[in-house]
């Protein structure tokens, strides 16, 4: 059952990222399959399918050439800019943007486990994630932000703790976060 329950965890932690890209892929084919039989290409379905299935490859591959370069790089992050800035959009994208950003890419935010007490006078501690060291911007010393991740849940919650009630985990951070989200029944993987 232990083993079970590791294995769900894992896959719901894919799972989200995974249906989402797998539906804008999905919509994205199916733009461009319509287009294909919109304009006549061919009387032929299988081939609209075909040329809408390489179509859909090469623009998300011409998107990962461009983004790339240096002119592409300054345009999406302009683009990027507004669409975080955009009423409603803002609240869809954003947090999609930062979830997985979180867990993936150049900019991991989950990196330093930690473990925090909480409750001095019940010796209570929890396993966290330093998510900013430096909280200046907002006139708070010496206290660090901690993101403390729900089990069965990929939800959690922010804390502000002073730096010396946190003590650094030796631990990798993905092991780390699969132990806390399966409520601390998987194993460290060997």
């Amino acid at each position: 059952m232990k083993q079970f329950l590791k294995y769900f965890i894992q896959g719901l932690i894919l799972f989200i990222p995974l249906i989402i890209t797998l539906a804008i892929l999905s919509k994205l084919f199916d733009f461009f399959t319509g287009l294909f039989s919109f304009i006549g290409y061919s009387e032929i379905t299988i081939l609209n399918t075909v040329l809408g299935l390489i179509v859909t490859v090469g623009f998300i591959s011409v998107i990962g050439i461009l983004a790339s370069s240096f002119v592409f790089k300054q345009f999406f992050n302009f683009l990027e800019d507004k669409l975080e800035h955009a009423p409603f959009i803002r609240h869809i994208y954003s947090p999609i943007k930062d979830f997985t950003n979180a867990f993936v890419g150049n900019k991991k935010r989950f990196n330093k486990p930690v473990l925090v007490l909480t409750n001095p006078l019940a010796e209570i501690e929890e396993i966290g994630f330093i998510t900013q060291e430096d909280l200046k911007d907002f006139q708070i010393k010496d206290k660090v932000a901690v993101y403390l991740p729900m089990s069965y849940s990929l939800s959690g919650r922010l804390i502000i703790v002073p730096s010396k009630n946190i003590k650094p985990l030796n631990a990798d951070a993905a092991d780390t976060m699969k132990f806390v989200v399966s409520g601390g029944v998987t194993e460290k993987d060997e």
